[in-house]
């Protein structure tokens, strides 16, 4: 019998609870006066300047890497003194940004502030894991302290604005930027988004700890056809709104600043250019008020689209509602004469002006334009042990457990490890993909980690035993952005016996496969998502020895893991988890940390099932249970003759060292009438032998619609801490308003009926229970 040293955290019951999180929009500390002094500021600002000076201001070009000696005199510092510059991304270093600042602050005719911008996606210089890697956590606690640190760290550097959180659903996972997400569901989504705009921008965005965040991307980019990235996206408005909508309206509802456009083409019109989307829907609809940003040269793509050329799509792009362009400089270039042309407003430019100075004057940057980046703050801030401890631990919380035959994890502190892969001893791809301002030779490896925390009582041996490929072409492409691959020049031959004969040698193997840092993001899409045939040779060779092994998973998307499932006797997915990589995997590996995380996002079982989904609809000829369970083919049934139709891992599935039960569902009142709540509970019980947390996660399915509804949809989750042999009851409180949904007119009404109450472990191990709620 044993006691996991779980975080004291975890101490409390529950951590967090998605029904009852409230949520005080960043704009709420702007009282009427603030609102008013704001707005007379502006407007008189904005009576002064030219309209070069406005259309400077909707101007957002890449900054080069110059040194400060080179603010003023490079192409980009003579904009800026011409007023020709609202903001520049992607510079780094305080010393840097205050020298371009002092340039728009000191030598423009109007000393107007840059907002400078950076992609911090997952931490500054101290990285966190991979967004679905957060998602995974399904602790919003910790999701929002990872932005918060985000926000310490850039905003000391000088950075005062983000282009997170992404927040787009995506079913695809051949789709790349699936890593800078939080999966296929809407709910968890939403409920991320929220925490990550709350962490970026806090309660006052005057406050120089905050920044101003920006959601991305709108809209519906996490849906391309063949998983393609920048492909076309097509679907009906009621999927839209219903499945896919939800965690960009959940951004704005918590207050977000900005807001960036998508590159796909919505209802056939580009999203830069989208009317519909930018202003009836975001602006309109949900009452968003921050400004629109391009994605990179997002206008001058839309003539790619055949939409016209740069004058024909810079102005299409400004009377859909686009505030701000990145680096393509449409609007530098050609607003001025379209405006002498009567193709746009004088109007519509002051506009979108307007905007950016009130997120201006929001940041304090009129105030003061050198509060963000010091050199000393930096020094105490950035990377600092404080903040690199927070990253160990949440990285450690968003590991997923997906097997564990015969109870081998966590592992004991004796013997000898032996420790395989082309990965284990590779700082640089620790962090993943869009770690763009991590020091990644710093960040801790696997073999390094498990040094760190064994000390004598262990002895570990590694060897790299495989390349990521056995294809040095494609493993050139895997090393984007310094992330080298360190690809071994030796035969497979010769990798494969060293490997062997350190396996021999140990007690344990683990060994470390998966995918590269960069073989998931932004053009990284994949049309095979299998483990490369180099690493499934090494694991097949390594299992011949006997030795038992653990196979610690590096990806940044699901991957179809048929081909391998039953080769380990355990399988840990770590996804990429970030600077403090491998002391993190050591902790859970070795039961310092009893790993408590969630898929996020279904496993395929091929490639071939996708897409495939928790909460789809049925159709009029579903495969019966019996056979689903026990995947056997049926004629005339939705199903496959070559594949299971259920997935390898589903929704919400993860594995701890201990064990938990659920009791029946029970209900306060089956028969809930109007806006009645209703309590739904289970009995949590730890069976197992270890101290541990649960996700409890709560379903509701519409039995009968109006309009055809998905078999379950999550409405809540709650991450429960018991010790070993405890118990406790669980309650969700359900309302009309998780029975909402868009009908057939984009209505969001609930209508009476039938419902299945559903609480369990993951989206496929539920218990079940049914009310009637009528009107």
């Amino acid at each position: 019998m044993k006691k996991l040293a779980i975080i004291a955290a975890m101490a409390l019951a529950p951590l967090f609870s998605a029904q009852e999180m409230v949520y005080q929009p960043v704009q709420s500390y702007q009282t009427q006066q603030y609102k008013a002094k704001k707005k007379a500021f502006v407007e008189n600002l904005l009576s002064k300047m030219t309209i070069d000076e406005k259309i400077g201001q909707m101007n957002l070009p890449t900054s080069g890497d110059f040194t400060t000696g080179q603010a003023k005199s490079s192409d980009i510092g003579k904009k800026v003194e011409q007023g020709l510059v609202g903001g520049l991304f992607n510079i780094k270093g305080a010393e840097k940004i205050r020298a371009v600042q002092k340039v728009a602050v000191e030598q423009s005719r109007l000393k107007i502030p840059l907002i400078f911008g950076m992609d911090v996606i997952h931490g500054y210089e101290t990285t966190f894991p991979i967004p679905l890697g957060l998602a995974s956590s399904f602790d919003m606690d910790l999701v929002q302290q990872s932005a918060q640190i985000a926000a310490r760290e850039s905003a000391s550097d000088g950075i005062s604005w983000t282009f997170s959180p992404m927040v787009d659903v995506s079913r695809e996972p051949r789709w790349g930027r699936v890593s800078e997400g939080s999966g296929e569901d809407p709910y968890l989504g939403s409920q991320v988004a929220k925490a990550m705009v709350y962490g970026y921008q806090g309660k006052d965005l005057s406050d120089k700890n905050t920044i101003l965040a920006c959601f991305k991307h709108f809209a519906l980019y996490g849906a391309p056809e063949g998983g393609r990235d920048y492909n076309t996206v097509d679907m009906s408005h009621v999927r839209m709104f219903n499945e896919y909508f939800a965690p960009y309206k959940a951004a704005v509802d918590a207050g977000v600043g900005s807001v960036m456009a998508s590159f796909n083409e919505v209802d056939g019109i580009p999203a830069t250019g989208n009317k519909w989307l930018m202003d009836d829907v975001l602006r309109k609809r949900w009452g968003f008020g921050g400004f629109i940003v391009t994605d990179y040269t997002g206008i001058n793509e839309m003539t790619q689209h055949g939409m016209g050329d740069l004058q024909t799509v810079s102005a299409l792009a400004l009377k859909a509602g686009i505030d701000m362009d990145m680096v393509g400089e449409g609007f530098l270039s050609t607003l001025k004469k379209s405006l002498s042309e009567g193709k746009v407003t004088e109007a519509e430019i002051t506009e979108a002006a307007r905007r950016i100075l009130d997120a201006k004057y929001d940041l304090g940057l009129f105030e003061d334009p050198y509060r963000y980046g010091d050199t000393k703050w930096a020094s105490k801030e950035v990377f600092s042990q404080k903040n690199r401890d927070a990253a160990r631990n949440i990285a450690a919380q968003s590991m997923v457990l997906l097997k564990n035959e015969n109870h081998l994890l966590p592992l004991k502190k004796s013997g000898t490890v032996a420790v395989i892969g082309p990965l284990v001893n590779n700082a640089l791809n620790m962090t993943g993909t869009w770690s763009v301002a991590a020091p990644h030779r710093k960040s801790v490896t696997l073999v390094q980690g498990l040094e760190n925390n064994l000390g004598k009582e262990v002895k570990v041996l590694s060897a790299k035993g495989a390349n990521i490929d056995d294809s040095a072409k494609l493993e050139n492409i895997y090393a984007a952005h310094g992330k080298l691959t360190d690809r071994d020049p030796r035969s497979k031959e010769v990798l494969l016996k060293e490997a062997v004969d350190v396996a021999r040698q140990s007690d344990v193997v683990i060994l470390a496969i998966g995918e590269s840092a960069e073989m998931s993001g932004e053009s990284a899409s994949r049309s095979d998502i299998e483990i490369p045939q180099s690493q499934v040779d090494l694991l097949k060779e390594i299992k011949k020895t006997g030795k038992p092994v653990v196979v610690v998973l590096f990806t940044g998307r699901p991957l179809a893991l048929s081909n391998i499932k039953d080769i380990p006797d355990a399988v840990l997915n770590v996804w990429f988890p970030g600077t403090e990589a491998g002391n993190a995997i050591a902790d859970v590996l070795y039961g310092k940390v009893n790993p408590s995380a969630k898929l996020p996002m279904t496993f395929p079982r091929s490639v071939g099932q996708i897409p495939v989904y928790y909460n789809h609809k049925n159709t009029g000829r579903p495969l019966s249970a019996e056979n689903t369970e026990k995947c056997i083919y049926e004629r005339f049934r939705s199903n496959y003759m070559d594949e299971c139709v259920t997935p390898l891992y589903p929704f919400g599935y993860g594995l701890s060292y201990t064990k938990f039960s659920y009791s029946d569902v029970d209900v306060s009142d089956k028969n809930p009438k109007g806006n009645q709540t209703v309590e739904a509970s289970v009995t949590l019980t730890n069976t197992g032998n270890y101290d541990g947390a649960e996700v409890v996660q709560l379903y509701i399915r519409d039995l009968v619609g109006s309009m055809t509804r998905p078999v379950k949809e999550l409405k809540g989750f709650q991450k429960i801490f018991l010790k070993k042999g405890e118990s406790r009851k669980v309650t969700f409180n359900i309302s009309p308003e998780d029975l909402k949904f868009y009908n057939a007119d984009l209505v969001y009404d609930w209508e009476p009926g039938d419902f299945e109450i559903m609480i369990g472990t993951n989206s496929e191990q539920v218990n079940t229970q049914v009310v009637h709620w009528s009107k």
